[in-house]
């Protein structure tokens, strides 16, 4: 359960990489941009991972109530 809160915390928290929103906390990416990954697929490894599961908090309503657990 802990690594399930760090892996939140790191994916809310990691700079996307690269393109338009590079710099940008996964958290703050717009939906429609996760959107269009979600329906081109999203990129392998962790940050695949950490964009699916943002994806998923912002399709639930989730984003305002972990907006606090910004660094």
């Amino acid at each position: 359960m802990l690594a399930d809160k760090q892996a939140l915390l790191d994916a809310i928290n990691q700079p996307m990489p690269f393109g338009k929103y590079a710099g940008c906390p996964l958290l703050k990416l717009p939906e429609p941009y996760l959107v269009w990954f979600k329906q081109k697929g999203f990129p392998e490894g962790k940050l695949g991972q950490q964009l699916a599961l943002i994806y998923e908090v912002k399709r639930n309503g989730l984003e305002k109530v972990l907006m606090p657990l910004l660094k």
